[in-house]
């Protein structure tokens, strides 16, 4: 059976991209394990690990949403006040916001995210879906 190990995102400037990426992989629980001028990663038990690697051509950034590729990457935490707080986390790092934390119904009752994305264009969602009895 084949699983999701890695997820390498590239980027115009690791030590810049790392500066947004490591205070919220780091409230996400993520540990930084690498971090250098050409590529940084950051690993958590049991989770993908996620790698920056620096684009091969200059200028070719940031990501435009929307565009072919890249869509958003989606982390689940346990509650909305974690939601909540992370997002700030992401602003204060540096990160746009796209969304600001509300509900989504028409995904599920329970659905609850805030949308960032860094200089890259790279786009992270955070969000709580609770099972139906909680």
């Amino acid at each position: 059976m084949a699983t999701f190990d890695h997820l390498g995102i590239t980027v115009d400037d690791v030590p810049s991209a790392s500066a947004q990426f490591h205070p919220v992989l780091d409230a996400l629980g993520y540990r930084r394990a690498h971090d250098a001028d050409d590529h940084a990663y950051w690993l958590l038990d049991g989770q993908p690990e996620i790698l920056l690697y620096t684009a091969r051509e200059e200028g070719t950034g940031p990501h435009v949403h929307g565009r072919v590729g890249w869509q958003h990457l989606a982390f689940a935490v346990d509650t909305r006040n974690d939601v909540d707080r992370i997002h700030e986390i992401a602003l204060t790092a540096g990160w746009t916001e796209v969304r600001a934390p509300k509900e989504y119904p028409r995904f599920t009752a329970r659905y609850y995210a805030g949308f960032v994305e860094d200089a890259n264009g790279i786009r992270f969602e955070i969000m709580h879906n609770p099972p139906r009895d909680d």
